[in-house]
C-alpha cells in the first residue's frame, strides 16, 4: 500500500488514515459543524479545492465520513460513528497545542478569513440585544482590500460571517491589528486590556461594547492553562 508504514500496530494503521496533510484539520471542521464543501473551504482557506475533494474521498473510503443529500438536494458530508469517535482525539490535540505550543508560533500564523469564520461559529448571542446586530471588524494592519469583515447576529437565524458589506447599520465598529484580535480570540489577551492599551478601539453601542468579552465566545481552547511561555502581544 503506497505510503503505508508497513506495521500491523493500530497506531500505525490509524495514522495512515488520519495523519495525511490537512486531514486532522478537516475532521476539526466537521466537529465544529461544517457539512458542505464551501463551508469546509471557509474553515480551511489555504487548502486547495482539489486536495479537499481528495481528502473527502479518502475519508469516505475509510468509513470516517459519508456523503448525503441535504436541504434542496445539496451534497453534504457527515461524520460516521467512526468519525464521531475522533472527537476526543482532535480536541485533545487542540488542548495540547494551546498548553504547550509557544504563543509566538501561533500568532505568526494569522488569517483574517479563518478568524472571522471561527468567531462566527462560537459567538454567544445571549449578551447581545434581542434583535439583529451587525458587528464590523477592521484589521488596520492589513492591505485595505482585506481589512473589513462583518458578523451578523440574529436571534432567529443565528450568526453569519460576511466578507463583503452586508449593508446594515453598524452596531459596533471594532478596530485593531489582526494579531490583537487573534490573541483575544485565543485567550492570550483580553478586550479590557487591549482597549486600555490603545490596541483595540470600539465605536458604537456602549451596551454591545461593554459585553464584548462575553459575546465574543472565544476559541474552545481559550480556557486551557498555558504551560509554554507567553509573548508580548502588542505588535
Amino acid at each position: 500500500m503506497r505510503g503505508s508504514y508497513g506495521q500491523f500496530c493500530p497506531v500505525s494503521m490509524a495514522s495512515e488514515v488520519l495523519c495525511a496533510r490537512w486531514t486532522p484539520l478537516l475532521i476539526r471542521e466537521f466537529l465544529c459543524g461544517s457539512t458542505r464543501f464551501n463551508d469546509l473551504r471557509r474553515g480551511l482557506p489555504r487548502m486547495s479545492p482539489t486536495l479537499l475533494s481528495k481528502r473527502l474521498g479518502e475519508l469516505e473510503a475509510a468509513g470516517v465520513v459519508q456523503s448525503v443529500k441535504g436541504d434542496q438536494g445539496v451534497k453534504e458530508y457527515r461524520l460516521t460513528k467512526a468519525g464521531e469517535e475522533l472527537r476526543p482525539l482532535i480536541l485533545g490535540i487542540g488542548a495540547w497545542g494551546q498548553r504547550w505550543v509557544e504563543s509566538e508560533i501561533s500568532l505568526n500564523n494569522l488569517d483574517p478569513e479563518l478568524l472571522i469564520w471561527d468567531m462566527h461559529r462560537f459567538l454567544n448571542i445571549d449578551p447581545l440585544p434581542e434583535r439583529r446586530v451587525c458587528l464590523q471588524f477592521v484589521f488596520n494592519n492589513l492591505p485595505s482590500a482585506r481589512q473589513n469583515y462583518w458578523l451578523l447576529a440574529d436571534p432567529q437565524s443565528g450568526v453569519e460571517a460576511c466578507y463583503a458589506d452586508p449593508g446594515y447599520d453598524i452596531d459596533l465598529y471594532s478596530e485593531s491589528s489582526l494579531r490583537t484580535m487573534t490573541a483575544i480570540w485565543m485567550g492570550l489577551d483580553t478586550v479590557e486590556k487591549a482597549v486600555k492599551e490603545g490596541r483595540l478601539e470600539l465605536t458604537g453601542s456602549r451596551e454591545v461594547a461593554a459585553r464584548m468579552q462575553e459575546w465574543l465566545g472565544l476559541s474552545p481552547f481559550a480556557q486551557e492553562p498555558r504551560m509554554a511561555g507567553l509573548v508580548h502581544i502588542a505588535q
